[in-house]
């Protein structure tokens, strides 16, 4: 059964605001068995990230690579069993240029069973990634 236009709204909100915090009982919780992010092999983080831990390995690994001030929501398109979350991600370093990106989230039985981010401009995060090794 597929999740209304609103629960799903809620849903995605629900899971980025638990991921911000460091939720990650809440955010597992959302999230099948089966679940897997991808990152594509443009990203420095590439790779699968699986099972119910796999959307907190990746955000360690990602946020691990940047320093993120925010993260916006700014539109939700909705399909039937499918939600792509429009984000622009900040950087705490305010002359590095925000990343551009898109998520797509696929439902199953009122849970989330993947994440397929497609960035805009791999490039821009590749830089946010080289200012923070810089830094260390």
């Amino acid at each position: 059964m597929s999740m209304t236009p609103e629960e799903m709204t809620d849903f995605v909100d629900r899971l980025y605001g638990a991921c911000g915090v460091g939720d990650w009982e809440t955010a597992e919780s959302m999230l099948t068995d089966d679940f897997v992010a991808y990152e594509s092999n443009a990203m420095p983080m590439a790779g699968e990230y699986r099972g119910k831990g796999g959307l907190k390995a990746l955000f360690s690994v990602a946020m691990g690579m940047v320093d993120v001030a925010a993260l916006d929501r700014t539109d939700l398109a909705l399909g039937q069993d499918r939600a792509i979350a429009v984000l622009t991600m900040r950087f705490a370093d305010p002359d590095l240029a925000p990343a551009e990106l898109c998520e797509m989230f696929t439902f199953r039985d009122g849970l989330c069973c993947e994440i397929k981010p497609y960035y805009y401009e791999p490039s821009v995060f590749h830089a946010a990634a080289a200012a923070k090794a810089a830094m260390a």
